[in-house]
């Protein structure tokens, strides 16, 4: 099947890449970028362990097609990291269990995080109904939403830290 070259931008970095035009972005992003973090769990767009954001939101990445994301910024779990060190909602998932196998994390944590920065307070309700699109089949759910909880805090402190001192030396 003939190829075609594509330009993604994925974790602020643009890529090149020669696809076929059926490829989806999980397989670009696994086999030809090897950012394996998103994970194929259904192929049916169920699970949402291959969820990364496109352009900020959410998206299903098992059926989206690489072609289709030419020109937007597609962020992946490997992408959420801040400043080399892990996100908020990273570490607290980290912190309070709230993954067992790991598999279904990086999906949850991008839905997170698309979560956070719309809503930065969000209440047990919308946490659950955002999630609502990704499933776990180990933990049962509350670790992860006792972990969400901790990073909403976190960020909280860490805004409220940053202000007080920006508003010291400026």
């Amino acid at each position: 099947m003939k190829k075609e070259l594509i330009e993604l931008r994925v974790n602020g970095r643009s890529h090149e890449l020669a696809i076929e035009s059926c490829t989806l972005l999980l397989d670009a992003l696994r086999r030809d970028l090897q950012l394996t973090g998103s994970k194929r769990g259904c192929d049916d767009s169920s699970c949402g362990a291959c969820t990364v954001q496109v352009d900020g939101i959410p998206m299903l990445s098992c059926t989206m097609l690489a072609a289709g994301c030419e020109g937007q910024e597609i962020t992946t779990i490997e992408g959420v990291s801040q400043h080399g060190s892990l996100a908020a909602i990273q570490k607290a998932y980290g912190d309070w269990g709230g993954a067992q196998c790991g598999f279904c994390t990086p999906g949850f944590i991008m839905t997170v995080k698309h979560l956070l920065a719309v809503n930065p307070e969000p209440t047990d309700a919308e946490i659950r109904a955002a999630l609502s699109g990704n499933l776990c089949r180990c933990t049962g759910y509350n670790q992860m939403y006792e972990a969400i909880k901790a990073a909403i805090v976190a960020e909280q402190k860490g805004l409220t830290s940053i202000a007080s001192t920006s508003q010291e030396t400026g």
